[in-house]
């Protein structure tokens, strides 16, 4: 990979493009999911928020993949966020017309996983191309530290433009931060990159369709490492995606300003995490920091948000959880980068986008009627599993999605450390060579 003088600089007018778009997108959000669990009171209308956001990113990917090879990354990234902006600007109108019902917000999250199907492979191989592969965890801390960043600001931003001129002047801010996104792309030079696509090779279409696919499944460290994230992405995606907001307003009578101060916790030590990868570069061994942290942040966090019933413990659990996040996504995200050549990271990273993430709408369709028909009954006073369990989690609103929280917190800490078991997914960083030392190699 050629050195690039200004990669660096470049990155960071992407990135702070991409952190305004971030906050933007957040607060609304935010925003709409408090009008969602307000018009519904059910944790399986917000779960289902999540669902729809991730079963067109898994379907579209390997197609994105092969068009972020194929065409310049920044028009990719560019003509996404301009999708996304048009998506939003719908739901303004809805909601303007007074027309907006909760399947709109399903759909909207539907076209948005679209585009950010396009969206997250394309940044990361631009990233991967601005930079030396050294700075790869430093940069990928700079990417968490731009969402904390946005986990903080956008709840108290969204709240505070909800109770001056409402839910849509939230939606117009988001409409422009996506400008300043296709702003801050349009104002850069970015390298060419190389490629190897069907264009300038012959390849035919499916072949290169199924080129990442062919890639991943070659590696067995690869292949190993990404079965052990499907799985912690499922017990993630039960509690701490699915249901954290339904469970921390339900335990606390519904209060915003509780829902948003644990938000902004998250948030803020997300940001601390964030700061620290960007200045440390994690651990010298990755995988490490891969699935040891994953494995913190699952049974620290989750535990304690599953036991906890007031504020003070949910901030604690907050932080311990989120502080790690962009540790562990550093990390990983820093071996996939090494480890795949360039001009195949388009196809390679959106198909273990898409298998990563497989089985998280299982998650968020399961997480919803999990808590609202059976353990949230069976965690009321008086009920049988409440007599035997509601010495560790208590009894009553939100009891059954806090026993949710101790079972992933055990689950998904064992899934991490399963990694651990395999020698080609524990070794992944020794006995698969780099990118640059395959020559580029498919």
């Amino acid at each position: 990979m050629k050195h690039k003088q200004n990669g660096m600089r470049i990155f960071v007018v992407i990135w702070l493009g991409q952190m305004v778009s971030l906050i933007g997108t957040a607060m609304t959000r935010f925003a709409l999911l408090i009008w969602t669990y307000q018009q519904t009171e059910q944790a399986t209308a917000v779960a289902l928020l999540g669902f729809f956001s991730f079963v067109p990113y898994v379907l579209v990917s390997p197609l994105a993949g092969v068009v972020v090879d194929r065409f310049d990354r920044r028009r990719v990234m560019i003509l996404a966020d301009m999708g996304a902006g048009v998506m939003t600007i719908g739901l303004l109108i809805l909601h303007q017309q007074d027309a907006l019902q909760i399947w709109h917000l399903y759909l909207a999250q539907a076209v948005a996983s679209f585009f950010e199907a396009f969206q997250v492979p394309a940044y990361t191989a631009v990233t991967s191309s601005l930079v030396d592969k050294s700075q790869y965890g430093r940069i990928n801390g700079m990417r968490s530290t731009a969402s904390a960043a946005a986990d903080i600001i956008a709840p108290l931003s969204a709240g505070l433009v909800v109770t001056l001129i409402g839910i849509g002047g939230v939606m117009i801010v988001d409409v422009a931060t996506f400008g300043v996104a296709m702003l801050a792309l349009l104002l850069v030079r970015l390298p060419r990159a190389d490629k190897s696509s069907a264009a300038e090779t012959g390849e035919p279409f499916w072949q290169e369709l199924s080129g990442g696919l062919r890639f991943i499944t070659a590696r067995r460290g690869l292949v190993g490492l990404l079965i052990t994230y499907v799985g912690i992405n499922l017990f993630a995606a039960l509690t701490y995606f699915a249901i954290l907001p339904p469970m921390i307003l339900a335990r606390s009578g519904g209060s915003e300003l509780a829902l948003a101060s644990v938000q902004g916790m998250l948030g803020g030590a997300a940001l601390v995490g964030g700061l620290v990868m960007s200045v440390w570069g994690g651990p010298r061994r990755k995988i490490h920091g891969a699935l040891g942290f994953t494995a913190v942040s699952f049974l620290f966090g989750d535990f304690l948000f599953g036991v906890g019933r007031s504020l003070p413990v949910w901030l604690v659990a907050a932080a311990v959880s989120s502080f790690f996040i962009p540790l562990l996504l550093g990390s990983y995200r820093a071996i996939w980068q090494v480890k795949v050549p360039l001009a195949m990271q388009g196809r390679v990273f959106a198909v273990q986008g898409a298998l990563q993430t497989a089985m998280m709408p299982l998650g968020y369709l399961v997480a919803g009627p999990l808590a609202d028909r059976w353990l949230e009954p069976a965690m009321l006073p008086g009920s049988a599993l409440a007599n035997s369990l509601g010495w560790l989690v208590g009894t009553g609103p939100g009891a059954g999605m806090g026993l949710m929280f101790v079972a992933t917190a055990v689950l998904g800490s064992l899934m991490s450390l399963s990694g651990y078991l395999l020698p080609d997914v524990r070794e992944v960083e020794t006995r698969l060579p780099d990118y640059d030392l395959l020559g580029e190699a498919v």
